[in-house]
């Protein structure tokens, strides 16, 4: 068997990354008799070729944040592909990402529950025992499709939730939860349904670092939906195993800094273990503007637990996204982002932030929510006004979008039709909805006539990527491969980590081993 020994000393910039990569080797950087910087992962030579400056452990991908993420989940790196709702991120992504030893969630959010079912029996059936996670998005409007959701995950075991946009628990979420909880042969208790909740606000990860409201959990017991001893166990353990720092991120975001986020998260998180100790074990990740391995290497620096990844997934292939949008995202710059009115919670004037460059839509549906504000219904839109949805964004009469309202609600959500039965305001907001709603598909169709209307959401990662990709074989969107991106993302990450303690220690590099370039595998 043939050891493998590096050169003795590399002296150039690119000798000198080459050596910084073996991540699974220390690495001593020395000055040489001739007065110049080497690196070397030879011990002999950096005690008897130089002067030693400084050195840095070994450090592989797979070490960046906690141990307990990637025990817990059964993964072997503390990384995940966030949900992309309408299943962009879609079996195939997640099926994928599971293969790689990764952790990935389906994008449930806006699926009808038959094609949810679908998309959990393939995933399942495919994993078999491989870990995954479901996406469950906070409808406050839409209570059906939580309840809905949540079924689906019990009946094909799915043993991970991602709750997102959440403002407060709701009994579906807590049920979810408490479902799985026993108590093991040790007489400890055993969350068999984790929970990573991704957040943007302190006062609602407070809430998943706290136990289930005891109210939700009494109705639940008295509806049969959980036993008694389901509800006594989870009044003693945190809703949540993760929580996720959502930051600037695209689709339902706060556009928090990271840098701000993360740490305020991370001191509610000791905080509340002061009077609730369970919560002292909640992992506290990042996600939200994570789409280079200097984002990724600096998130880990703040003490993430682990990070989560979504734009620049939604140009990977297995992305379930037309190849028209994923063009346009391949051309995105970090400032092409903008907030638009949001279609599940178009009521509440909450935003999603979606790509600019490339799609009118977002102007088109601000437009949309400053006349629901305005007036009180269809009917009491000016004729002017009327006619002009009609022509160039409908396309159709209004009437007719009603109809449609009528016969996709009778099957997705009928106490949508009930509360608008006498609310021409509300009949409004459903009818401007079926826009919104719709934008997102004809994006993820290709649909070429509609163009101008696609919703993509994006975040300023994208752009970032983008930029960091530039040159190499990641451009191209047919060559990203989800589990490649992640695998570059995590090496860059862990590089730049080196880097930077060595810089830590007063070294000073050459300006061109400070970055990190995507490298195809087979080199």
């Amino acid at each position: 068997m043939t050891t493998f020994r590096s050169p003795a000393l590399a002296e150039t910039p690119a000798d000198i990354t080459a050596r910084l990569l073996e991540l699974d080797r220390p690495c001593w950087i020395v000055r040489t008799d001739s007065g110049t910087v080497a690196a070397t992962t030879d011990d002999w030579a950096a005690g008897a070729r130089g002067q030693v400056l400084a050195a840095v452990p070994p450090l592989p991908a797979q070490r960046l944040g906690d141990s307990a993420f990637r025990a817990a989940h059964g993964v072997r790196a503390a990384y995940a592909a966030g949900a992309m709702a309408n299943g962009i991120a879609s079996p195939t992504l997640v099926i994928a990402m599971a293969e790689a030893g990764y952790l990935a969630s389906y994008g449930a959010a806006g699926v009808p529950p038959l094609a949810v079912d679908a998309a959990l029996a393939e995933i399942s059936g495919r994993l078999g025992d491989k870990p995954f996670a479901c996406n469950l998005i906070h409808s406050p409007s839409e209570p059906a499709l939580e309840r809905a959701i949540v079924d689906a995950c019990l009946r094909y075991g799915v043993r991970c939730l991602e709750a997102s946009a959440f403002m407060d628990l709701t009994a579906e979420v807590v049920r979810y939860r408490a479902s799985g909880l026993v108590v093991n042969q040790q007489g400890g208790i055993e969350c068999r349904n984790r929970l990573i909740a991704k957040v943007s606000r302190v006062e609602v990860a407070e809430l998943f670092l706290r136990p289930a409201p005891v109210r939700l959990l009494r109705q639940l017991v008295e509806s049969g939906q959980i036993t008694a001893e389901q509800a006594e166990l989870a009044e003693r353990v945190p809703m949540a195993d993760d929580i996720t720092a959502e930051a600037d991120s695209g689709g339902h975001t706060d556009r928090r800094p990271l840098l701000v986020l993360l740490p305020e998260l991370i001191a509610a998180r000791d905080r509340i273990a002061a009077t609730v100790p369970g919560a002292a074990a909640v992992r506290i990740g990042a996600a939200g503007g994570i789409g280079t391995p200097d984002a990724a290497a600096s998130a880990f620096a703040l003490g993430a637990a682990y990070i989560v990844t979504g734009s620049v997934n939604q140009a990977a292939r297995e992305a379930n996204q037309s190849a028209a949008t994923k063009k346009l995202l391949a051309t995105a710059q970090f400032a092409d982002c903008t907030m638009a009115p949001s279609s599940d919670m178009f009521e509440l004037g909450v935003q999603v932030q979606v790509l600019r460059r490339g799609t009118m839509f977002a102007a088109r549906a601000h437009r949309l929510y400053d006349l629901y504000r305005a007036y009180d219904g269809i009917e009491a839109l000016p004729e002017q006004v009327r006619k002009e949805l009609e022509d160039k964004l409908f396309r159709r009469p209004l009437a007719d979008i009603w109809q449609e309202c009528v016969s996709y609600f009778t099957e997705r959500d009928p106490a949508q039709l009930v509360a608008a039965e006498g609310d021409p305001k509300a009949r409004m907001a459903l009818v401007f909805r079926w826009y919104l709603g719709l934008s997102s598909g004809w994006s993820i169709r290709g649909a070429a006539d509609r163009l101008a209307d696609y919703q993509i959401w994006c975040g300023p990662a994208m752009g970032g990527f983008n930029s960091w990709v530039a040159g190499t074989y990641l451009a191209a969107p047919e060559h990203r491969a989800v589990a490649d991106i992640a695998d570059q993302l995590m090496t860059g990450a862990a590089y730049l980590t080196r880097v930077a303690q060595l810089r830590a220690a007063g070294v000073r590099l050459p300006a061109e081993c400070a970055r990190y370039a995507p490298r195809p595998t087979e080199e």
